[in-house]
Formats: structure tokens, C-alpha cells, sequence
């Protein structure tokens, strides 16, 4: 038998299960390749927020890196928290040196308003991991974060998505599902433009959906979709997800990353 496509996530625990490593490997079964994992964090974390997170060190990073790279091989890579300058600078190196299209995901802050970023590591993404990008992914407080362009409305996407790329990623996705009305996201390389929208989905239920959105798109690289392809069918699968997004606990729950295979179950009926 064949091996499916292999995607390695390099990002933090959660130890909800929602967001993370976690959500990060269920997507990639869910969308029909192998997932891999580089910790570089644990959290501790549920439905309310973070309650404590511990880095890994640079070390140990780069252990799980090449043990995994070395020997099984991978056909796309997503980066999600990165915690600190060290781990930052670490990934960039290892990431230079592979060979797939890489998804940054410049994770700063939680669902919940919780720092993943450390304030001095910002450079270190500016100059070092965003250069070594296939497909950058911020959303709008992440993009203010890194270049200081605010957008308030669907006229400022254009600007920041100028701004994301002047730090050297090949594409940059500036995703707006926090402006108001539709869903809409803008992918661009700085020559063609490709606006993606979906119904905004009535559901609270929204944690993990950032680190859905890079994950899928990695899944769908390693499939050998170009890069509007992935992100298309990345974003129809994260609008389905969010959809059936479920509570989990007394706070926000997480989107819902089986949703197809629970549907597919469903439509099939008994035996």
C-alpha cells in the first residue's frame, strides 16, 4: 500500500484538544494525508483560555525535526506557536533547509486573548520565518502586530496583504473573518488576487479555527494543489467546520474537524 501525503505540523499543545497540535493533526486525517508533530510548546488549556504554557527547548525542537524530516520525509510543512525568539530563529533554519511549501500561521495571541508570542520574538518572525513561507496566514490583530496596518474594512485587506508581503512570504492570505458581513479573506502574491467569501456561520463555538485554516492548506499542498486551489478548498472545509462547531465545557468550543467524515457516516446508513 501507498502512503497517503505527509504534513508535519511544527507548533504548541493543547491540551483541550481544540486548537494546536491537536486540531492541527485531525485535519490532516480528516483531509486525507499523514499527520506529523514538532512540539514546541505545552499548554495547559480548555475551553476558558490558557492556564499555563511551557516552551520546549531549542534542542529538542530540532530533535523532533529531523527525526521526523530524515527518515519519513515531508511533502508540506505549517508552523503555528512558536513561543520565543530562539524557537522562532530555530524553525526558520530547519524550515530553509527542507524543501516543501511551508504555512506560516504567525500565531500571537489565543482565541481567548492569551499571549503564545513572546514580544521580543516579533523581529525574528518579521525577518526569519515569513521569508521561509509558501503561504502566510494572519488575521487581522496578527497582521497589525507584525507590519502596523489596521483594517477596519474590506479596502484596508489590500494594504495589509502589501504590508505581509513586503516580509518575503511567496503569498499572504489576510483572513477577515473578524469584519463584519460575510466571511471574507484575500489571497494575493502582489500580481493576481483571489477573494474568498462565505456566509458568516451563527456559532460561538469558533476555537481552532486559525490553526484549521494553515493546517488544511498544508493538507492540500501536499496533495499537489497550487496555492489558490488549497486555499479555496481549505477555506470551504474550515466554513463547514465552523458550521458544526460543538460546546465543549463552560466556555468557547472548538470547530468541528470531522464534520465531513460524521456526515459521510451518517449518509451511509446502516450496514
Amino acid at each position: 500500500m501507498q502512503a497517503p501525503p505527509r504534513v508535519l505540523t511544527v507548533a504548541g499543545s493543547d491540551s483541550g484538544g481544540g486548537a494546536g497540535i491537536q486540531a492541527d493533526l485531525k485535519t490532516m486525517l480528516a483531509l486525507g494525508t499523514h499527520g506529523m508533530s514538532v512540539i514546541t510548546a505545552v499548554t495547559a488549556q480548555n475551553s476558558l483560555g490558557v492556564q499555563g504554557a511551557w516552551q520546549l527547548p531549542a534542542a529538542a525542537v530540532t530533535a523532533q525535526y529531523r527525526s521526523v524530516v530524515d527518515d519519513i520525509g515531508v511533502q508540506a510543512v505549517k508552523t503555528g506557536m512558536l513561543a520565543s525568539a530562539e524557537l522562532v530563529e530555530t524553525v526558520a533554519g530547519l524550515l530553509a533547509a527542507t524543501g516543501a511549501p511551508v504555512v506560516v500561521d504567525p500565531v500571537g495571541v489565543s482565541k481567548h486573548g492569551d499571549t503564545l508570542l513572546a514580544t521580543d520574538a516579533l523581529d525574528a518572525v518579521r525577518t526569519k520565518l515569513l521569508p521561509a513561507a509558501t503561504v502566510a496566514t494572519p488575521n487581522l490583530a496578527e497582521a497589525a502586530q507584525l507590519t502596523g496596518v489596521r483594517v477596519t474594512g474590506e479596502a484596508d485587506l489590500r494594504r495589509a496583504a502589501a504590508a505581509v508581503l513586503a516580509l518575503g512570504p511567496r503569498w499572504a492570505l489576510i483572513k477577515g473573518g473578524h469584519l463584519a458581513g460575510d466571511a471574507v479573506d484575500l489571497l494575493t502574491d502582489g500580481t493576481s488576487e483571489h477573494w474568498l467569501r462565505a456566509p458568516r456561520q451563527d456559532n460561538r463555538h469558533t476555537h481552532g479555527t486559525g490553526c484549521t485554516l494553515a493546517s488544511a492548506i498544508a493538507a492540500r499542498l501536499a496533495h499537489g494543489d497550487s496555492v489558490p486551489e488549497a486555499v479555496g478548498a481549505a477555506k470551504d472545509y474550515v466554513t463547514g467546520a465552523i458550521a458544526a462547531g460543538f460546546p465543549l465545557g463552560a466556555g468557547i468550543g472548538p470547530v468541528d474537524h470531522g464534520h465531513r467524515m460524521a456526515r459521510g457516516t451518517q449518509e451511509a446508513g446502516p450496514p
